[in-house]
């Protein structure tokens, strides 16, 4: 797992806007209709339609879509109670995650009140505000009765994360993991290990799945919860045993078949978990330390079946799973409730999600080629792009079933396919960049590895399985900068160039350099100098096959970088130029922008070349090019020589690719407007295409275009820049590059490199 250090959390929720989560309009805004029809006199009119229909609610206002998290703060994760306001970050994560998985807004509110009744009335005056209700981070007992009274007096879904979330995905789990070895839910016996909120709502599911309460033994921190124990709340008595024989963890999971902890770390034995029955099951959820850890358990017993709350083990039982797509289903279909048919529905749509053949995208992530259910598989995982469309529907469809819903749906392979396109997962271009990248991790150098964002790039890429990184710098001085940032360079190799035992590397690269660039100038001198600096020395490691890909330009000049990348490695032989694309990732769709960092004001001839790369680099990241020739003037408006340059290579391009949709010059607004561009010139190769690659006349322009989205557009993702064109995977990065946006190119170079491989092979056969 990648490390999160304090510093690294606290600048991730400061820097920028504060906090994870902000409020947007959703309608036009701009002019004083828009206003008027927004405000007064306008709104008057969906005010009445409510007061008549108050379900008209739904209709006219964003309460179809908006789920409050709500929480007093008494039981924030491991925390404790630690108060309202301080497990805000938290409530403000849960919004968040609301909406990245389900398309869901949120506002986050958090109530200073510990009082049970008082408490339930502050959430029952606000109500009316929202489409349903997630408590969060409340504590035992008061979370049992808060959640029923507000259940009873509510007329829309209220669910108790903590209780319902992890009892709905371990449910699903232990329902598959008894299938794996063929044992009968009826018959097993189950010992949970806390007697909390998550652990009662699980225990309850259980028996909703077919468990039977005889079979089934809880402990608390007192130990075995038995009859004859008269400190026991009511939650508790309703699973206390009549049984004599058992009073410790260690005598209660002696020949069971299940352990299910919802308590604290390292409580379980290597001897317990050898003394439970052929084939154990061990659900370990406590967090971060589960109650044994993965590989004691399976030391203990090779034929255990085990689940933990951790991401870097098998079968991660994660709450993600499940309250996004359940409140999806919830809102969709307008409920009054979340009862226990659709908890139940989740359950078997989760449960059934993990027998399906399991899709590229989530085999690529986690880094292998034919996840099946199984010992290591009986739980989705929670990058799978089904989850959404498979447990929203199943819980949409038991709201209809069960008679909570208020609105019908008549079509639901068409529900399903609005479900999939609402978060686009499936094409998130960065998704499939990280996964594809860390199915085939390459060595990439970093070249100014004594900056922090540098290093803290490698250090995420390496932990992200992405690549093996290789930094160039003083070894010393990266390790002290490493221990201020709290950062592992376990495993990463260093190269200090400057070193005198890189003596013998830096002279055998200037003599390859001398000799390649001999009718330049070169002297064999010179080239020893420049092994010196980082630039030359690390592309020649690149050019020398002892590195894959190079990664710079943090705070390098460009210009000194295009010089170096041109003397050490050069352009492919079938080009006169090379260049740089940007990708941009937007709410509209994903667009290609070329060049951006290499040609200031490129000819006709860099301009073909430019359009050529462009073509190529967009069928590198699996689309078909729709290609735009920008100008200020649309096809011939204007007679300046600008124009005239862009008009002639759209030319050369037509005739030599004459399958290639490409046309121009065009103004910008005319190739993103397809129906504007259809109707005003319905003779252009674009015709009915949604143009995805513009390449600009200039340096200026490309730059701007770009820059401007990602200054006024939290929401668009610029991804670059990425080089095309040269004969190695050198990749530049931009001055005051964030960490992400550094692994983003790393992944981008991971690729070049591995498809630049597989070319070399195939060639290699060819011959």
């Amino acid at each position: 797992m990648v490390k999160i250090s304090k510093e690294a959390a606290l600048e991730y929720h400061e820097t920028g806007r504060p906090g994870k989560i902000e409020v947007r309009p959703t309608k036009a805004y701009r002019t004083q209709t828009d206003l008027s029809l927004a405000y007064s006199p306008g709104v008057a009119y969906p005010c009445l339609e409510i007061q008549e229909n108050p379900d008209d609610a739904y209709r006219y206002t964003a309460k179809g879509n908006l789920v409050a998290v709500i929480s007093n703060g008494t039981a924030v994760l491991g925390l404790g109670d630690i108060g309202a306001m301080s497990g805000k970050p938290v409530m403000e994560g849960k919004g968040l995650l609301f909406k990245i998985y389900g398309g869901i807004d949120v506002f986050d509110i958090e109530v200073a009140e510990k009082d049970p009744e008082k408490f339930c009335e502050a959430v029952e005056r606000i109500a009316p505000t929202f489409g349903g209700i997630n408590l969060e981070d409340i504590k035992a007992p008061e979370c049992f009765y808060i959640e029923e009274r507000l259940k009873k007096s509510l007329d829309i879904p209220v669910m108790h994360d903590d209780q319902h979330g992890t009892a709905i995905i371990s449910a699903a789990g232990l329902k598959n993991a008894l299938e794996v070895i063929g044992k009968d839910i009826t018959k097993v016996k189950i010992v949970v290990n806390g007697a909390g909120a998550a652990a009662i709502s699980c225990t309850k599911l259980y028996m909703a799945i077919g468990a039977s309460k005889e079979n089934i033994v809880m402990l608390d921190s007192k130990g075995v919860i038995s009859t004859s124990r008269t400190d026991l709340n009511e939650q508790k008595k309703f699973f206390a045993t009549n049984r004599t024989d058992i009073h410790t963890l260690e005598e209660a999971v002696r020949d069971a078949d299940v352990f299910v902890g919802l308590s604290k770390g390292n409580v379980l034995s290597q001897d317990m978990v050898r003394s439970m029955a052929k084939d154990p099951i061990i659900f370990a959820l406590a967090n971060p330390v589960p109650e044994i850890s993965y590989e004691d358990a399976m030391a203990a017993r090779p034929d255990v079946l085990m689940s933990t709350g951790r991401t870097d083990y098998p079968n991660q039982i994660n709450n993600v799973i499940g309250f996004p797509y359940i409140f999806r289903g919830a809102l969709d279909v307008h409920a009054r409730a979340i009862n226990e048919e659709m908890k139940l529905a989740a359950v078997h749509a989760i449960a059934d999600l993990a027998k399906q053949p399991v899709p590229d995208v989530v085999n690529d992530v986690y880094k292998v080629n034919n996840l099946t259910f199984g010992r290591q598989y009986f739980i989705p995982k929670p990058v799978d792009p089904r989850l959404i469309t498979e447990v929203s529907a199943a819980v949409a469809k038991a709201a209809i079933d069960s008679g909570v819903a208020r609105k019908n749906i008549e079509n639901w392979d068409e529900y399903k396919r609005s479900l999939s396109v609402l978060l686009g997962q499936e094409t998130k271009l960065t998704q499939k960049l990280y996964s594809t990248a860390a199915s085939h991790p390459q060595r990439v150098v970093f070249a100014e590895a004594v900056h922090p964002t540098m290093l803290k790039a490698a250090v995420q890429a390496k932990a992200e399985g992405i690549c093996q990184p290789i930094l160039l710098g003083n070894d010393e001085y990266i390790g002290k900068l490493a221990a201020s940032l709290d950062l592992n360079l376990d495993g990463i190799e260093i190269v200090n160039l400057r070193h005198p035992s890189e003596q013998e590397r830096r002279e055998r690269y200037a003599r390859i350099l001398t000799e390649k660039r001999k009718r330049d100038g070169y002297t064999l001198q010179e080239a020893n100098d420049k092994m010196f600096e980082r630039n030359y020395f690390g592309m020649m490691m690149v050019e020398t096959g002892e590195a894959d890909a190079f990664i710079t330009g943090l705070y390098t000049k460009y210009s000194n970088t295009i010089k170096v990348v041109n003397e050490v490695i050069g352009i492919r032989p079938e080009y006169q130029h090379f260049g740089t694309m940007h990708i941009i990732n937007s709410p509209k769709g994903t667009f290609y922008i070329a060049d951006t960092l290499v040609n200031e004001n490129p000819d006709t001839d860099a301009l073909v070349d430019i359009a050529k790369l462009a073509a190529t680099s967009v069928r590198f990241f699996n689309e078909k090019p729709v290609i735009g020739m920008m100008s200020h003037s649309n096809f011939g408006s204007s007679q300046s020589n600008g124009a005239r340059k862009v008009r002639n290579a759209v030319e050369r391009m037509q005739a030599e690719y004459p399958d290639l949709a490409i046309d121009g010059e065009l103004q910008l607004g005319f190739a993103l407007d397809r129906e504007l561009r259809d109707e005003q010139y319905p003779f252009t190769r674009l015709f009915g295409k949604n143009v995805n690659t513009l390449v600009f006349p200039n340096l200026t322009s490309a730059r701007s275009s770009y820059k401007m989205l990602q200054m006024l557009d939290s929401d668009v993702e610029i991804i670059g820049p990425i080089q095309m064109g040269l004969n190695k995977p050198i990749h530049f990065i931009d001055f005051g590059a964030s960490v992400r946006d550094v692994v983003n190119i790393v992944a981008v170079a991971v690729i070049d490199a591995y498809v630049d491989k597989i070319k070399k092979r195939i060639n290699a056969i060819g011959k």
